[in-house]
This record gives structure tokens, sequence and C-alpha cells, in this order.
């Protein structure tokens, strides 16, 4: 099934919905008309329950290149929080989310990748923060996203030195979890988001609650008491009985 859109493509395969940046003349830039159809790609995806996971990439040679930085020396609080909207929604995703990042990200571009759970960068990928190069304060949370995902020094490196990643250094920092080669990404992005979206929708939506909550749990027995509810939630779904009855029946067939 495709659906197409202005500047944003989607596409469900397998139970992963992609959703493709698709004004590559631009860049794919952050646009209010590119904001809107990231914003309702996720809200079909999230309605159909046929989809698991959702993969997130950029047409053309660029992943984004950021805002559109036309109007900036007039903006507002509301004006930016329009245009973060592009990737604050994919941050608030409850399904699991994988940036396929084809190419440069710049700017409000990284916190589109940030955004998702996991990167897989191909070859021709970057990583420029860009901001103090073009005499603008990071936003939307850049900094946040940035420590958390890389440390302190390479959030330094980045964001004040202006070091720009490449997609073997992205992966070496921890920013990326895989590169592979540009001809395969789509490929191996899709085949990472199908091992979550053939997991139980309900079960891999709590899952990926539970990772975000432990960023506030401060010992090993307080995660110990987190994670315990919802185990035994999903110890009594149907899905774990079928699993679990497909696995002894394997077993026992050696």
């Amino acid at each position: 099934m495709v659906a197409l859109m202005a500047v944003v493509r989607t596409e469900i395969i397998g139970g992963v919905g992609i959703l493709v940046l698709n004004n590559p003349d631009e860049r794919n830039t952050l646009t209010a008309a590119m904001v809107d159809g990231i914003v309702g790609a996720l809200d079909r995806f999230e309605s159909d329950g046929g989809v698991g996971a959702v993969v997130v990439t950029g047409a053309g040679p660029a992943f984004c290149a950021g805002a559109n930085l036309g109007n900036l020396a007039e903006s507002t609080p509301a004006s930016l929080m329009s245009i973060y909207e592009g990737f604050m929604r994919v941050s608030r995703c409850p399904l699991p989310t994988v940036a396929a990042v084809n190419g440069p990200a710049v700017g409000a571009g990284m916190n589109l990748a940030l955004c998702c759970d996991v990167r897989i960068v191909g070859r021709r990928a970057r990583f420029d923060t860009r901001f103090l190069q073009l005499g603008i304060h990071p936003g939307g949370g850049h900094t946040w996203m940035m420590r958390r995902a890389v440390g302190p020094q390479a959030t330094a490196a980045t964001v004040l030195f202006g070091e720009v990643l490449d997609a073997e250094e992205a992966v070496r920092t921890g920013l990326a979890w895989r590169c592979v080669d540009d001809a395969t990404l789509m490929e191996e992005a899709r085949t990472l988001a199908a091992r979550a979206a053939a997991a139980p929708r309900e079960l891999a939506v709590e899952v990926k609650r539970t990772i975000a909550a432990m960023a506030q749990v401060g010992s090993h027995d307080d995660a110990v008491a987190r994670e315990l509810d919802p185990q035994i939630w999903s110890t009594r779904q149907p899905w774990f009985a079928e699993r679990l009855a497909r696995l002894q029946a394997r077993i026992s067939s050696r």
C-alpha cells in the first residue's frame, strides 16, 4: 500500500510503516508542509493495528537538511515549536522507530534522527549540528538528546567545536547503531524494524515505554520493581501462551 503526499511519501511493508521525507530539491528541510506530512503519516500508522514499527528516511541525497532558515530572524516561540513538532511527533510515537539516515542530517534534521529509537546509517550519512556555525543557539532539545546519546565530550565536540561525524564516526561514538552500504540501507532498516513489528504490538509499545522510564530509575532493585507488573501482565496475554506452545512443540520434535 502506497500513499502519496506533497512532501511526504508513506508505504507499509510487512507491518513496517515507511515514512519518506520527499522534497529532495530542498534537501528535505522541515517546512510547515513537511511537518504536517510527518504528523499525518504517524497518525495513520498508529491508527493502523497492522503497523508494528516505523522507518523514517529521506528521498534523494539528504536525510534532512534541518529547518527552513528563511524566516528564523523573525521566529517566535510558537513558530519554532510548530517546526519542532516535526521531530517531536516522532519522539512521541509509541511504536518502535528506526531512522535510516541516507545522507546529511543537519541541525533539526539531526534532531529528527535523534528522536528515533535506533539509527542505521548509509555510508553517505553525515551528522552536522551546525547551530553555532550559523550563529544560532541549538534548539528542540538538541543538546539534551546528544548528551544522552553520546555523552558530554562528543556533544561538546560536535555542538561547540563543529565536528561533523561521518557514518563510521557516528557508529563509533554511539550516535548510530550500524553503518551499512548505501544500496542496502533501506533493506537493513526494514529488516531491523520488522523484528519489532513481528512482536505483539501492545508488548512492543509497553517495552518501549519501560525503556524510556528507566532513565528515571536509580537502582537495580527499582528497575526490577518497574519491570515486574508489565512482565506479569505479558504472561497473561494470549500471545504468550501461543508462542510458548510453539516453542515447546519445536523442542519436543527434536
